[in-house]
């Protein structure tokens, strides 16, 4: 769960309450709601109000000219822009802390090839991670299955994991896209604050009930970093960059295209590199009534360093207001065929909602 602040403010009142107990009003839909809690206690004659302010966080990769991370800034080097608008930035956090994680592998007949470097790939990361990581495989061709026991929905076991990317032989069409919305879903039933998915696969998609729109739209909405791994046999038509290139600019992760089997092991050791080496933002946005995509842009300015490249997220879907008598949530006929896994109200949106001091 994500970390709450409480503000309260409290008001002295002659007059006996006349309630107890709580009256809560959703402002937005759970993905990204301000909730106002009256309050009110007989015995001190008085109420409070607590309002629950919401923050959005932000993965930020910085490095140098030669690809080095740089892992010593403050907060005053950073700048955040929200639709052009500069932000306050009210978080900010730098550190190795555990990660939930997904790793979605593809296992249908266009990666027939690529088997080996797929698994070995997959483990070389999960070595190379935090030990305190909780992870999971998505292994999809035509269909979409989770890899480990049913009785166990994260782990950081790594024969458990070996076992779950080495348990499915290639075959069959591509449901890509199914495959990103069910790990996106999964990934909100962790209480780890930080997301990562990653994604192995051609980019090709033949056999998925959603389609690229709707997934990339949950993509946008939820705090999760997409790293894509491009494997591409020359003899396939199906397979395309651009859609793995896409998931991963928009959530802050990165796309890579290794072209050999020991490429693939470097790729994935960086992976896990660069999610060890990343700074977390926050910020309250303003114009809460406003729904669609905003645009998000971060600088750093650190004269001494020169000229630094920075990563984040490419911006994020605020969903709109709910209309009278719709569940919380995102409705299906906005996401279509989606897995609304918005309706709940998570911490692994991009909004982590802030309250009382708790994990």
């Amino acid at each position: 769960m994500p970390r709450l602040y409480t503000t309260s403010i409290r008001w002295q009142t002659n007059r006996p309450a006349l309630f107890a107990g709580l009256l809560f009003v959703t402002c937005l839909c759970s993905s990204f709601s301000a909730t106002l809690l009256l309050l009110a206690q007989d015995t001190s004659k008085s109420f409070a109000i607590k309002q629950q302010v919401n923050l959005v966080e932000l993965p930020v990769t910085v490095r140098d000219r030669g690809g080095r991370f740089v892992s010593t800034l403050n907060v005053s080097n950073f700048r955040v822009f929200e639709d052009g608008r500069q932000q306050e930035i009210t978080l900010f956090r730098n550190e190795d802390i555990p990660v939930a994680v997904g790793l979605a592998v593809d296992h249908s007949g266009s990666m027939a090839t690529k088997q080996l470097e797929v698994s070995e790939g997959a483990q070389t990361f999960v070595q190379a991670s935090n030990p305190q990581d909780r992870e999971f495989v998505v292994n999809f061709a035509d269909e979409v299955s989770f890899g480990l026991r049913k009785d166990v929905a994260f782990t950081s076991n790594i024969d458990e994991l070996r076992a779950a990317l080495s348990s499915v032989s290639a075959s069959g069409k591509t449901a890509l896209y199914d495959a990103v919305a069910v790990a996106l879903e999964n990934l909100q039933k962790d209480s780890l604050d930080k997301k990562v998915l990653i994604l192995i696969s051609d980019g090709g998609d033949n056999a998925s009930k959603r389609n690229f729109a709707q997934v990339l739209r949950l993509a946008q909405t939820f705090n999760v970093i997409i790293y894509s791994i491009g494997l591409f046999d020359q003899n396939s038509a199906d397979q395309n960059q651009k859609v793995l290139k896409k998931f991963s600019t928009e959530t802050g992760g990165y796309a890579y295209f290794p072209t050999s089997h020991s490429e693939v092991i470097t790729v994935c050791r960086q992976i896990a590199d660069d999610i060890r080496h990343q700074y977390t933002l926050g910020y309250s946005p303003a114009d809460l009534g406003r729904s669609g995509y905003r645009k998000i842009r971060v600088t750093v300015n650190v004269p001494s360093r020169g000229k630094l490249l920075v990563r984040t997220r490419a911006g994020y879907y605020f969903p709109a207001p709910m209309l009278a008598g719709e569940p919380s949530g995102v409705s299906e006929s906005s996401l279509g065929h989606t897995l609304l896994a918005v309706k709940r109200n998570v911490g692994g949106s991009p909004f982590a909602t802030t309250g009382d001091a708790r994990r």
